[in-house]
């Protein structure tokens, strides 16, 4: 069981049975360790503190047309490689020992810019994206499950090229690394579906997104992996949640065993980064992964984000991927060009 057993934790599975089985619209929030899970009836989020829009499924009908976006900074302060290369080493150092054979490893950046999280939120490119006052802005490219009557499918994510490089789709797809990577994730969420499922396909294997960014275009390498609800679901999303967290993309595999290593690693809360965000409009029911995540803390703000980490993985690429991962989701065209050159600052913090 990935939530630790607690008051609130069962609160939170009755409550989304509830609404579920009798098809209330409702919003929720998981954070990465499932110790603060939320969930409101939709009719009941005030969209001064939260706005959300998942696939389509809003409580921002007017973030269509937000106002023009001001020029800007984005500074960018990485930790130092020296730092990043130990705890990179001492999950290389578990997956040769046989503990773990896939490892997503992240790290908080932090970052300097003159927007708000809800301006960030307003012109965000992403299609799920989800705004908490005064705490987060996510915008997430990566979906966790949809269900629609009986089916429900997942979309893993591994993989990212740069698009601008000559021939960039061929090379991510021919990258012996990645497939690996790609295919242990497909087989993890394969297995992950068919607790909740009858049965499980493949139904799309390794097709590229494009995912565009305020400095440039990248190729994010999916899968779609489905299955069929049993005739008495019923509605039951909390106790389905309860079985598939967490994202087999953002932790890795064994689970257990990872879950563990991420913890002794990384040194830091992942609070609700990789955590999941969804929503039920009382037909479909949308979620994704918590991922390009902008969290407030107290004065400062922090960029976290990370990739998968395996017996073949280089500490020089695993790094620069980290750092690349660390932008805002806004067309490059249209980005005020008063202070762009701001917006590739990357000196790290020693």
């Amino acid at each position: 069981m990935f939530f630790p057993p607690s008051s609130s934790t069962e609160s939170f599975v009755n409550r989304l049975n509830a609404w579920g089985r009798e098809g209330v619209p409702f919003l929720f929030l998981i954070d990465f360790l499932g110790r603060a899970p939320l969930a409101w009836r939709t009719d009941e989020v005030d969209p001064a503190r939260l706005r959300f829009n998942l696939k389509g499924i809003t409580n921002d009908r007017a973030d269509t047309n937000p106002p023009a976006l001001p020029p800007y900074h984005f500074h960018k302060h990485p930790l130092s490689f020296e730092a990043y290369r130990q705890r990179f080493d001492y999950v290389v150092k578990n997956i040769q020992c046989g503990n773990s054979f896939l490892v997503n490893l992240s790290a908080p950046t932090p970052v300097a810019t003159n927007l708000s999280l809800l301006e960030i939120y307003l012109h965000s490119r992403a299609p799920f994206r989800f705004w908490f006052h005064d705490r987060f802005v996510c915008f997430s490219p990566e979906a966790f499950v949809r269900i629609k009557d009986n089916r429900i499918s997942s979309y893993p994510m591994k993989g990212t090229i740069a698009a601008d490089l000559p021939d960039a789709g061929r090379i991510i797809l021919a990258d012996v690394k990645e497939a690996a990577e790609h295919a242990t994730i497909v087989d993890l969420i394969r297995n992950d579906l068919s607790m909740v499922a009858d049965r499980v396909w493949v139904e799309r294997y390794r097709y590229l997104d494009k995912v565009t960014t305020h400095e440039s275009t990248l190729l994010q390498v999916s899968s779609e992996v489905a299955g069929l609800l049993p005739d008495n679901f019923a509605g039951a999303y909390g106790d389905l949640l309860l079985k598939l967290l967490p994202a087999g993309s953002i932790s890795g595999a064994p689970k257990p065993s990872t879950l563990r290593i991420i913890q002794e690693a990384e040194g830091y809360d992942r609070g609700y980064y990789t955590g999941i965000m969804g929503s039920f409009d009382g037909e479909v029911f949308e979620s994704a992964v918590m991922i390009r995540y902008l969290e407030q803390q107290e004065e400062n703000l922090v960029f976290k984000s990370g990739g998968g980490i395996t017996s073949r993985s280089r500490a020089e690429d695993e790094y620069q991927e980290l750092i690349d991962k660390v932008y805002l989701p806004f067309s490059y065209e249209s980005t005020p060009a008063l202070l762009r050159d701001d917006l590739r600052a990357t000196a790290p913090v020693r």
